[in-house]
């Protein structure tokens, strides 16, 4: 299978399963099919490839001024428009915003435990050695 297909089919499940969660945790949004669920994931993965881009650069100092929130709203925005789907169903704003919460969130955990993406929660813990001036950098933790 080549390595593209592989990342896409990986980065689909968890969409996927992120999505499932979210419909069984956010009153609001749910879905008639499985075959639904697969297609609004689908579309969902979509939007997020050429839609949330364009969207994340119009919106960039928006996104600056509330350090980041304004993300929040971008993905309930898109949670949103998959939500009226045929089989696939999102009744409010706020429960897209809570099921864009609840995505990001699987999404991130997944991610990180299969390796998938660019989220990495890494953290590095040590001594300077005595010989090594200070460079001021103590424990890191990168997410």
């Amino acid at each position: 299978m080549p390595t593209k297909l592989k990342e896409f089919l990986q980065r689909w499940l968890i969409t996927t399963v992120a999505v499932l969660v979210a419909a069984h945790i956010v009153k609001g949004i749910r879905y008639d099919t499985p075959e639904g669920l697969i297609v609004a994931t689908l579309v969902l993965g979509l939007l997020n490839a050429f839609i949330r881009p364009v969207l994340m650069f119009l919106s960039l100092p928006l996104v600056v001024v509330t350090l980041g929130f304004f993300i929040f709203i971008i993905n309930a925005v898109l949670l949103y428009l998959v939500g009226q789907m045929k089989h696939f169903h999102v009744d409010t704003f706020g429960a897209a915003f809570w099921g864009g919460l609840v995505i990001s969130i699987v999404s991130l955990i997944l991610n990180s435990l299969t390796g998938t993406g660019n989220a990495r929660v890494t953290v590095q813990r040590g001594q300077k050695p005595p010989d090594k001036p200070d460079t001021g950098s103590g424990p890191v933790i990168d997410v």
